[in-house]
């Protein structure tokens, strides 16, 4: 069972005094699962609140709550956090009244998804809603009077909630189970589409609660937020609350193979269609953030149609007469969700960069980019008054909540979630390195020794191959593919940002693309040749290639071309076939910009660097995984790999998990993979 926050809190000075010597162990995966994990924060207007979310595992009931915690951040060190909601309620995505005085959050507790308020000094939550279908996302105006509420409906039935709940009820005690589709998407992620499209709603907010909710997205035929992992971050209300703007790819026929969103602008007491404001772009908009006075709108922007990697550039819009500029054109960085100090001087946003994500602060009149906080992985910010609050992470540690001065001076540390865990732990330590890799390029890697490590010592290697492919291994902790799992069984650890990662430019990230056997291979084996020459502890003949996704991908492909390092391999959920994975993915716009077409329109970009034409090759015993809701990457495809390696008597074994998607994301299924992963590795390379 997880030992309660407010222990960990009460334990955190005790914990950092223990001995060195006290870690007799490396991480486990069960302690991966037990982790409690914080949340972004959230910064009352005048930055004398903190309010941030906590999830709480309970491996044995494979099961996981998060609740929310709140701190004084005026009282300094005389207080630690303390629970807001109470301990046997489930509550995410706080945000804080206009007055600082209230806490709105999302909670199931009545049965549904609801808005529910709680008072920060004291008092039991209220509902604040109770509408008949759930709540997806919300955001409160800035005078407190409306609440943007985002609800699934079907188009026909318009702003009547209880004509979508009806008709969900009817097709639940339908006796025919058939689904008849005239257009894809048919399935997205990990779900089968029904036809209902998530809208913008707005609802007048009394004391009483929230009023009869009011269509916003007028006519538009698409997904607000974007499906499947949009959120708030892609709607704004105007300053005075009149207004919405908010981001959305108007579907139709072309929804699968489109990236182009942009930005409409509605008033939410009107019956006006919404106002396109980026038409002229074609490719993604996203992420508005108004001025303060309501004249200039600050977004995010691709250039290229159908690139789903393309640079997130900082944009600026007039309002009035709708130019555009781009405020850092010579930052050579994809930025991530803007947020606008008080003063409208300095937009905030993270960014991967050199194998890190650090927070940048970018000055809106000359573009000038500094790092406010670097060196780990940003994963959430908020700022507020002349206060910043982010939570941090690394490759030895999950995320910690820190405030800081607005340009990140005079850090603290507010949370101690984890600590006492962690101390009880030994955790590899890490290094980046860089080599020459394709065309001479510089290219980064970083090397993680295993927990018990002592000089002169070799060891076994577990060689990680993101995914993406247009991703990053970088100095972050994750709970899918974390480096220290496998350090902490006694395994190094080597991870290479090939050609087409992230956080090198532009350039580095374009060059995967119609590519992917190409560039990136060289680089894997000119990064492995280089770390054994860097780091003597790595032993070259104990090592097993792993990866998933696009990482997977190039499992299978190394098997076909350069399986001669390895004594095993791992494939979670890696493409196969890339002529079928063209037709059976969901997402098309994704295997047409990276090969080059339809697989009708260009069959040779799609068979060039294509694993199943090499399945002759193949030697090295392969353990492969299967999610049964993976739609990105169909199950097809990893059935494919294991037929083929059984037809061919090579060694292999079958992970098939059926109610797991692309990741593996339930408690006790993910201590399932790492245990069969590791197995599979003892059983190659020893330890």
């Amino acid at each position: 069972m997880v030992r309660p926050l407010s222990l960990a809190l009460a334990a955190a000075c005790a914990c950092l005094a223990l001995p060195v010597d006290a870690a007799t162990r490396g991480l486990d995966v069960r302690d991966l699962q037990s982790f409690d994990r914080v949340g972004a924060p959230s910064l009352s207007p005048d930055g004398g609140m903190l309010v941030f979310p906590v999830r709480e595992a309970d491996l044995e009931a494979n099961s996981a709550r998060s609740g929310l915690w709140i701190r004084n951040l005026r009282t300094r060190d005389l207080g630690p956090p303390r629970r807001l909601t109470p301990e046997d309620m489930a509550a995410s995505s706080a945000s804080f009244s206009p007055d600082g005085r209230t806490v709105y959050f999302l909670s199931s507790q009545s049965g549904s998804s609801q808005v529910w308020a709680q008072p920060v000094d004291g008092g039991a939550p209220r509902q604040v809603t109770d509408y008949p279908l759930d709540v997806g996302t919300y955001k409160l105006s800035p005078d407190g009077r409306h609440l943007a509420l985002s609800f699934e409906v079907f188009p026909d039935c318009g702003a009547d909630l209880a004509c979508t709940s009806q008709r969900l009820d009817e097709v639940e005690a339908r006796q025919a189970s058939g689904v008849l589709y005239d257009a894809l998407f048919v399935r997205h992620w990990d779900a089968w589409r029904d036809g209902r499209r998530s809208q913008l709603f707005a609802a007048p907010l009394g004391e009483d609660g929230a009023g009869r909710p009011v269509l916003v997205s007028r006519g538009i035929d698409g997904d607000i937020p974007s499906r499947p992992f949009g959120d708030a971050g892609e709607y704004a209300w105007s300053p005075d609350g009149s207004a919405l703007a908010f981001s959305v790819r108007i579907a139709g026929r072309s929804e699968p193979w489109s990236t182009n969103f942009d930005i409409f602008l509605a008033g939410i007491g009107d019956e006006t269609a919404p106002r396109n404001l980026t038409e002229a772009n074609p490719a993604w908009d996203t992420g508005p953030v108004f001025s303060q006075d309501g004249s200039t709108l600050y977004y995010r922007a691709m250039r290229r149609p159908g690139f789903e990697a393309d640079r997130f550039a900082v944009m600026a819009m007039d309002l009035a007469s709708g130019r555009t500029r781009e405020i850092a054109p010579d930052w050579d960085r994809s930025a991530g969700s803007l947020a606008l100090s008080p003063d409208g001087r300095t937009l905030y946003t993270a960014a991967d960069h050199l194998g890190t994500h650090p927070l940048f602060a970018i000055d809106v009149a000359s573009g000038r980019v500094t790092d406010v906080v670097g060196g780990d992985t940003v994963e959430g910010f908020s700022v507020a008054g002349e206060t910043l609050a982010y939570t941090r992470a690394s490759l030895q540690s999950p995320a910690r909540l820190f405030v800081a001065r607005a340009d990140g001076s005079a850090e603290r540390r507010i949370d101690a979630s984890n600590d006492a865990r962690l101390a009880e732990l030994a955790l590899g330590d890490f290094e980046q390195f860089s080599f020459p890799g394709w065309n001479g390029a510089t290219v980064y890697g970083y090397v993680v020794k295993p927990w018990n490590y002592r000089e002169g010592q070799r060891y076994p290697v577990a060689f990680l191959i993101h995914g993406g492919p247009q991703g990053s291994f970088g100095n972050g902790w994750s709970y899918r593919w974390n480096p220290q799992t496998y350090a902490g069984q006694g395994y190094a650890v080597v991870m290479i940002d090939f050609h087409g990662s992230t956080g090198y430019g532009q350039a580095f990230t374009d060059s995967i693309s119609g590519d992917w056997g190409g560039k990136p291979l060289e680089d894997l084996q000119k990064g492995w040749a280089a770390a054994q020459q860097q780091f003597p502890f790595l032993d070259g003949d104990r090592a097993c290639a792993l990866g998933a996704s696009y990482g997977g991908y190039m499992v299978n492909w190394i098997a076909g071309q350069w399986n001669a390092p390895w004594k095993c391999l791992v494939n979670h959920n890696g493409v196969f076939d890339t002529r079928s994975m063209g037709l059976v993915t969901e997402e098309l716009w994704f295997t047409e910009w990276e090969h080059g077409g339809t697989v009708a329109e260009n069959p040779e970009g799609y068979e060039r660097h294509n694993p199943a034409r090499h399945i002759a090759e193949w030697r090295v015993p392969m353990l492969v995984v299967a999610g049964q809701n993976d739609f990105r990457v169909p199950i097809d495809q990893s059935l494919s790999t294991f037929t083929a390696l059984q037809r061919q008597g090579i060694e292999s074994q079958l992970l098939y998990f059926p109610d797991e998607n692309h990741w593996v994301l339930k408690p006790q299924n993910s201590v399932l993979w790492h245990d069969t992963v590791n197995a599979w590795l003892q059983k190659h390379i020893g330890r």
